[in-house]
């Protein structure tokens, strides 16, 4: 637990903001594992990592194709700190073939996608992307947060870049921030070699405890699954509930290609209230589930995007991608699935106006 190291007579200097202290390289190795990537990096948050990585590839007078609906925090860094470099970009308009390739310029550089999307569990075909960008000569991106690397390997499908917000589902217990990133040996270079003049490594203590999360991953992670088809399947018969986003329902319009590229449909789902239920009511009436700003701890949790996470994108943009106001996203924990269910129902209860 130490962030000072000898210097001479040494083979290595070791730093913290050089990533490459032992237990740093440790953990960095472990996400690299799990992705089934040459190399990986860990960040002090995910933001840390999006900006890190984006900026590695990407300079004055070049251009990124960026999937319509990504975390709100990475659309804002885009679209405020993008133009200050003289880095252009374009959304897309969907998320079908045309909708990428009709966004390519002779100067792009980058494909950026994040599946399932946040807040809504939009499926983006990751061998598409892959052939896209392999045929453009660009890298592609992938936020894998809201699957982790127990749900979906974007390897697999030919992405180039796994970006992960580890405060998710890789710490898990709610109490670290850290970003994660697979890739190359070179891809990984190029990211380190912006990330040690950005300063956004991850703390000696923090790395323990990302560390000690990692080891329960994959049970975590498959209990989360569990959980959340069950209770999105009890959702969606719901007669207060106007509209379930869960992948892992036959009735989501990319089921077949979310079965196809993934092992598990991950805890997260999204659904969207009826007028006859007050939202802010039905928050405070839950007991079990915590309204809370983050997502993917062993507890329930849940929040409106439109007021927390795609807050900044402003009331026009939130409709123009489909975020209502009544629109919550619950973050199913590990809890006993029918204490999960019975605080919903009860919540509806007491919030039908």
């Amino acid at each position: 637990m130490t962030n000072s190291y000898a210097y001479e007579d040494v083979e290595v200097l070791r730093y913290p903001r050089y990533f490459n202290t032992p237990n740093q390289e440790a953990l960095c190795k472990k996400v690299a594992a799990l992705e089934k990537t040459e190399a990986g990096l860990i960040f002090a948050s995910g933001m840390a990592a999006v900006s890190t990585v984006l900026l590695a590839f990407l300079d004055k007078d070049d251009h990124v194709v960026v999937q319509k609906t990504i975390y709100g925090g990475a659309y804002n860094f885009i679209v405020e700190e993008f133009p200050k470099f003289g880095i252009e970009f374009d959304f897309t308009d969907g998320f079908s073939e045309e909708d990428f390739t009709s966004k390519i310029k002779e100067n792009t550089k980058v494909i950026y996608v994040e599946t399932p999307s946040n807040p809504l569990m939009k499926i983006t075909d990751l061998e598409m992307i892959s052939r896209i960008a392999k045929e453009n000569k660009l890298v592609s991106m992938i936020d894998n947060t809201f699957a982790s690397p127990i749900n979906q390997t974007p390897i697999d499908f030919g992405i180039d870049v796994m970006i992960h917000s580890a405060t998710k589902y890789l710490g898990g217990h709610s109490d670290i921030s850290a970003g994660a990133v697979a890739a190359s040996e070179e891809h990984i270079k190029k990211i380190w070699n912006v990330g040690k003049n950005l300063g956004g490594n991850l703390s000696e203590y923090t790395v323990w405890l990302l560390e000690r999360s990692m080891k329960t991953l994959a049970i975590r992670v498959k209990s989360h699954n569990r959980n959340a088809k069950k209770v999105a399947k009890w959702l969606e018969k719901n007669d207060l509930v106007a509209k379930v986003y869960y992948p892992g329902l036959k009735t989501h319009p990319n089921y077949k290609l979310a079965k196809k590229q993934m092992k598990g449909f991950t805890g997260m789902l999204s659904f969207e209230l009826f007028e006859n239920v007050d939202s802010s009511k039905f928050l405070k009436a839950l007991r079990l589930i915590k309204p809370s700003m983050s997502l993917a701890g062993v507890e329930s949790t849940i929040l409106a995007p439109s007021k927390t996470s795609h807050a900044l994108l402003g009331e026009e943009e939130r409709i123009k991608q489909g975020i209502a106001e009544g629109l919550l996203r619950l973050s199913v924990g590990i809890e006993d699935r029918k204490d999960i269910i019975s605080d919903l129902k009860q919540a509806f209860e007491k919030s039908c106006v």
